[in-house]
C-alpha cells in the first residue's frame, strides 16, 4: 500500500474535476428519471389500465409479458450506452484531471 497523500479539498474544487462531476450527474440524473418512469410504468399501467395490459400481442404473449421482457431489454441498453459515455467521456476527463494534478 502506498502512502500517497492528496489534497481531496483541492481535488474537488479543481475545474476539471468539476466539469466532470457536473457532467456525470446530468447524464445519471437523466437516465435515472427516465429508467424509474419506465419501470414504473409497469405496475401502474396494470394497477391503473388492466385491459390495455391484457391485449394479445403475439399468439399467447400478452402487451404486460412483452412489457415485463421490454424492462430487460431497456436495462441492459442503458447500462451499455453507460459504459459507451464513460469510456468516452468521463474517463478523458479523469485522465485529464490525473495528468494536471500529477
Amino acid at each position: 500500500m502506498t502512502n500517497n497523500l492528496y489534497d481531496w479539498d483541492a481535488i474537488a474544487e479543481h475545474p476539471k474535476f468539476m466539469e466532470l462531476k457536473t457532467l456525470k450527474n446530468r447524464f445519471l440524473f437523466g437516465w435515472w428519471l427516465f429508467s424509474a418512469s419506465f419501470f414504473f410504468l409497469l405496475p401502474l399501467g396494470v394497477g391503473f389500465f388492466p385491459e390495455l395490459y391484457r391485449v394479445k400481442v403475439l399468439g399467447e404473449i400478452n402487451f404486460c409479458f412483452a412489457f415485463s421482457l421490454l424492462q430487460f431489454v431497456v436495462s441492459w441498453g442503458i447500462a451499455i450506452f453507460y459504459a459507451h459515455k464513460a469510456n468516452k467521456d468521463f474517463d478523458r476527463l479523469t485522465n485529464e484531471l490525473i495528468a494536471e494534478l500529477g
